[in-house]
């Protein structure tokens, strides 16, 4: 499992657009599998399951993406990956988790 958190001064809609787009565009065997919205008192929430084909682990794994601000404060990011390992008591072959979040550092 890998993970990133981030904090970021920027418009909430383009960021999540740019994240879909960017995720979705940047890999033949990505795919948007679930998303989620939440509105109230001012603040939102929104949450995207992306998964693709690790051709490293030879499997595909997930990557969860959270968004989340309240009133006109900073998006607050928060990025997991799993799933990128064939071990059944120990996780190896992991670098198909940290190129998919690697994917989205670019485009923060």
């Amino acid at each position: 499992m890998a993970k990133l958190e981030k904090t970021l001064a920027v418009d909430f809609d383009a960021l999540l657009a740019r994240i879909e787009q960017g995720i979705l565009e940047g890999s033949v065997s990505a795919s948007l599998e679930a998303s989620s919205d939440f509105r109230e008192d001012g603040a939102r929430c929104s949450v995207r399951v992306f998964e693709r084909f690790s051709y490293a682990g030879g499997n595909r794994l997930s990557m969860s993406v959270t968004l989340f601000q309240s009133g006109e404060g900073p998006v607050h990011l928060s990025a997991i990956t799993a799933g990128g390992s064939q071990a059944l008591f120990f996780k190896i072959n992991t670098w198909g988790e940290e190129t998919f979040l690697d994917k989205l550092r670019e485009l923060l």
